[in-house]
């Protein structure tokens, strides 16, 4: 087959889609996949999307549009025929609605076996108790304790039930959506067969939080950070919470944290994780080093700390953190957040200046990345738009112009005409076996990933492409240029199923290792600057010149599917939140900015976006395109979770959603309210007030200014269950805010003494033997489910390097040859005594 340019054919042309869904899950993952290339073709009900909103507009970009009453016969049929000429339907209706229509998967692929079939319900179909329960995102976020336990930072400050705007549920679920498509329609490139898949969002979250749900039982209190360990003493010593935004950061690490500048901005540092840039970041700053003069000493992480000589030790110490602390708040205090962003980008050091939204969408540095993209929609004018979170090929590669939002049936006629020709030519050819059962295997059986990625987002796209059937072998560095908190903790979710390899990539022998693990892969994963690709010899045509078939996964901070000019700084999820206004949203602006949650907003759903954009590419070579390069972005996942605020227009209305941590929700008929027993959250249409009220027995309408105040009253009397068993016969959306602990709990798999099974929403799982040494609750891979395809269930998180002297076994070295390059620490067998140095 003659191969194809990247810019010469779009890596998903010729594969039609079909997009039923309403809202943004179903919308955004049809979105993805146009945007890529698809054709996707719209269909809404004769009075246009349910959501009246500018992000629909966004959402319907690079789509057809046609409108069909689904509740008429003869409308049903045209949706029957646009599917049998598709490739794809994709949904996020509750399970059964489109059964009841006549369009339910069984039926649908029994009909066309060659058809991929995507559902995003809200709780898994299979879920008895939760399947009817409405999928709002607030809803979803109550089921499975975000609600509850958002962070430490809000525990902190006494909040007991905060609310967040950002649509994580449908962000994760249509991300993952997406790569499960792609997936199939791999797969059935080789077998001739489409799937049936299913992604509940409320699973897609909490995998999504997985480091925040897990627990570790008799974790050493090292890993316990300053904010859990404050909030611990005061609920035992029986002392309030409620602690106010400037004495808050005092809890966090001196170099991990936010600091006010002359302009009075803030600013925030992200030089605590890797060791080199701690004492980079302090000289920088004119910080001698710590609360002493002897300076930050130099401390093994990987051993116990009751190893560490005493200078060590009283780093631990709350006094000598608030003394580093009021030091480096003094330096920034020296100057403009604007200088301290140019000179930690100078130094190669990771730090950004606090931002909002509106600041972000006005910035020209986002928009020369292609981050973010100017449309010239029908309704709104020039309306700049967030970008793709998935991209193929280098900075210089030709992307076409979006197309924006057709007019509501706008394309009747050609989608019509075009289904005439095709229903002509069309040789509807059944599958001997039927539709149903599992493949032998997962959709990337055979594919081999070297993953060179540390911290979190990186590992999560090797970690995701193994659930799927790939092997995966981890190559860490000899002496690890992170702490146990950033390399074990985040890894105990991301590094299960894969195989560990330490390695000097500065030695003769150990770039000899590399490069013959590159030869063997289908894919490489890291996640570095573009300049650093290029220093290591590890950019596309490093890559591509030891292995023309590979693949490379370059996952980076701040950059776009141009480069852009920030393309080569440093950075991590919170910076990602800090750019693009998510801290300042969050925290209720920009003098209070806030950490969205403690670990998952950005980096896991990185994870998620590099790992489609790599089954991307694997189907574009597959169908003859030749492109090396997978690529996404921290910032551009950063925007995507934004979604209904990433957009700018003349005439926008102001930027002044609720926000912060006083607010329980968006009005008094989404929002959270505290009952008798708890705490419940409330999804309630205008039109179902009035059953509301009326089961209530209370006199209110929706316009009524004091609305919130009745409510409140009128749920405050009642048990949270009580109130639920009254409302969702109504139709009406409410569900208790559950905690973490009580979500883990409630499903723990049945063997280890819970409910949670392969028909629950959710399941966790206890593993006993974890070679941490200390028992483990973690939850189990629940987000995306196949009618064909196994998912493979993940052995436990090696501990760093224990696999080496087998992979380079592999690779053709002897006995002697490894002993010899063990001796000359080329290689290594492990970073030091304990799993979780205590």
């Amino acid at each position: 087959m003659k191969t194809k340019e990247p810019s010469e054919i779009a890596p998903l042309a010729g594969v039609r889609v079909i997009d039923f869904g309403q809202y943004i899950a179903g919308p955004l993952a049809a979105m993805i996949l146009a945007d890529l290339g698809a054709d996707v073709v719209r269909v809404d009900p004769p009075g246009g999307p349910s959501w009246d909103h500018p992000a629909t507009n966004m959402l319907n970009r690079n789509k057809r549009s046609i409108t069909l009453n689904l509740k008429l016969r003869e409308d049903v049929e045209v949706a029957h025929r646009l599917i049998a000429t598709a490739d794809v339907v994709i949904e996020n209706f509750r399970p059964g609605i489109m059964e009841r229509l006549g369009l339910g998967a069984r039926e649908l692929t029994d009909w066309n076996p060659r058809l991929v079939y995507l559902s995003l319900p809200g709780f898994a179909s299979t879920d008895v108790e939760a399947r009817d329960i409405s999928g709002w995102e607030g809803i979803i976020s109550a089921a499975i304790g975000q609600w509850i336990d958002m962070s430490s930072t809000r525990a902190l400050m006494g909040v007991e039930a905060s609310f967040s705007p950002l649509p994580l549920a449908s962000a994760y679920g249509a991300v993952l959506g997406a790569m499960a498509v792609v997936l199939a329609l791999y797969w059935r490139a080789g077998s001739g067969r489409g799937d049936i898949l299913e992604v509940p969002l409320a699973a897609a979250l909490s995998e999504g939080l997985a480091v925040r749900s897990m627990q570790i039982e008799g974790m050493p209190a090292r890993y316990v950070d300053g904010r859990q360990r404050e909030v611990a003493r005061r609920r035992e010593a029986k002392e309030p919470l409620g602690v106010n935004y400037d004495e808050l950061q005092s809890y966090r690490s001196p170099l991990y944290r936010r600091y006010r500048c002359a302009d009075n901005r803030h600013f925030y540092v992200a030089a605590g994780a890797q060791f080199a840039h701690h004492q980079r970041a302090l000289a920088l700053l004119g910080v001698p080093g710590g609360a002493g003069a002897d300076g930050l000493p130099i401390i093994d992480e990987y051993c116990s700390t009751h190893l560490w000589p005493t200078a060590a030790r009283r780093t631990l110490s709350s006094q000598w953190k608030e003394g580093l602390s009021a030091q480096i708040a003094n330096a920034f205090q020296r100057e403009p957040s604007s200088y301290w962003e140019a000179l930690f980008a100078q130094n190669k050091l990771p730090g950004a200046t606090v931002r909002t939204t509106q600041e972000w969408l006005k910035e020209s540095t986002p928009l020369e990345a292609g981050l973010l993209l100017d449309v010239e929609d029908r309704r709104y004018g020039l309306m700049r738009q967030p970008a793709n979170v998935a991209w193929l090929g280098a900075a210089s590669a030709m992307r076409p112009a979006p197309r924006p939002a057709s007019a509501l049936d706008a394309d009747r006629e050609q989608i019509l005409e075009e289904l005439r020709q095709m229903e002509g030519g069309l040789h509807n050819e059944r599958v001997e076996t039927q539709v149903g059962g599992v493949a032998a295997g997962g959709w990337l059986d055979g594919i081999t990933v070297l993953d060179l990625a540390n911290v979190l987002a990186g590992p999560m796209v090797s970690g995701t492409l193994q659930r799927f059937g790939a092997d995966v072998i981890r190559v860490e560095p000899v002496r690890p240029s992170f702490g146990p908190f950033t390399t074990m903790l985040y890894g105990m979710h991301a590094n299960r199923g894969k195989r560990s390899a330490a390695v000097d990539l500065r030695t003769s022998r150990g770039r000899q290792v590399l490069e013959a693990l590159i030869k063997r892969a289908d894919v490489v994963a890291i996640n570095a600057t573009a300049q650093q690709l290029t220093d290591l010899g590890l950019d596309t045509e490093s890559i591509v010149a030891l292995n023309p078939d590979a693949v490379l996964c370059h996952v980076d901070a701040l950059s776009g599917p141009a480069g852009g000019p920030w393309r080569n700084r440093l950075g991590y999820d919170e910076m990602a939140q800090a750019v693009t206004g998510v801290m300042a949203r969050f925290g209720g602006g920009p003098q209070t900015p806030e950490d969205h949650m403690d670990v998952g907003t950005v980096d896991v759903l990185t994870g998620y976006a590099g790992a489609l954009a790599t089954v991307v590419a694997l189907y574009a070579r597959r169908r003859g395109v030749n492109t090396h390069l997978a690529r996404t972005s921290l910032v551009a996942v950063g925007q995507l979770i934004q979604l209904p605020f990433m957009c700018d227009y003349d005439g926008r209305p102001p930027f002044d959603e609720p926000s912060g941590p006083n607010v329980r929700g968006t009005g008094p008929l989404y929002r959270c309210y505290q009952a008798a027993d708890g705490w419940l959250f409330l999804a309630c249409k205008p039109g179902e007030l009035p059953a509301v009220t009326s089961e209530l027995g209370i006199d209110a309408s929706a316009e009524d200014p004091h609305l919130e105040q009745i409510l409140e009253r009128a749920f405050a009397s009642e048990r949270v269950e009580a109130v639920i068993e009254r409302l969702r016969p109504l139709g009406v959306a409410a569900q208790r805010l559950e905690s973490v602990e009580s979500v883990r709990a409630r499903f723990m798999a049945v063997d280890d003494g819970g409910s949670g099974s392969a028909d629950t929403t959710l399941i966790f799982e206890r593993d006993e033997l974890h070679p941490s040494g200390h028992p483990v609750e973690i939850i189990g891979r629940c987000a995306v489910r196949s009618a064909r395809a196994s998912i493979t269930a993940p052995t436990a998180a090696p501990k760093p390097a224990a696999d080496t002297r087998s992979v380079v076994a592999e690779l053709g070295y002897s006995d002697l040859e490894i002993r010899d390059m063990l001796e000359r620490q080329e290689i290594s067998e492990s970073w030091g005594k304990e799993y979780l140095p205590s």
